[in-house]
């Protein structure tokens, strides 16, 4: 079984930075593709970044390229995602999912965290 956990979401400022942390437990990440979603009130949920098993391929949203990167330290069997110049539009719940691949079904899911952006 493997677990994810979030951490690291928070109320910031517009052009403020957030770096979210997700945490595996129950087996080691090398085997998975880590990706993360975020979900809007009112909104579908949808994809913000991923990154291959080994972190060598990794892509992004359209709305988050040149703000966002994501990470992975498979040592420390935990994923990151550096947010930096966060918008309004940003705000949302964030989720850790791990998947085979990145264009593959979901294998699991974090419980998410909230990432707030406003004045």
């Amino acid at each position: 079984q493997l677990q994810l956990v979030e951490s690291g979401g928070g109320l910031v400022q517009p052009g403020g930075s957030l770096r979210l942390s997700c945490a595996a437990s129950g087996l080691s990440l090398d085997h998975y593709a880590l990706g993360w979603f975020r979900q809007a009130p009112g909104k579908e949920r949808e994809g913000v970044s991923c990154i291959s098993n080994r972190g060598g391929i990794s892509n992004y949203a359209d709305s988050v390229k040149g703000r966002f990167t994501i990470s992975r330290d498979n040592a420390k069997n935990t994923v990151y995602l550096q947010m930096n110049n966060l918008k309004p539009e940003d705000t949302g719940v964030y989720f850790c999912a791990a998947r085979y691949y990145c264009s593959s079904t979901v294998y699991s899911w974090g419980q998410g965290t909230q990432v707030t952006v406003s004045s």
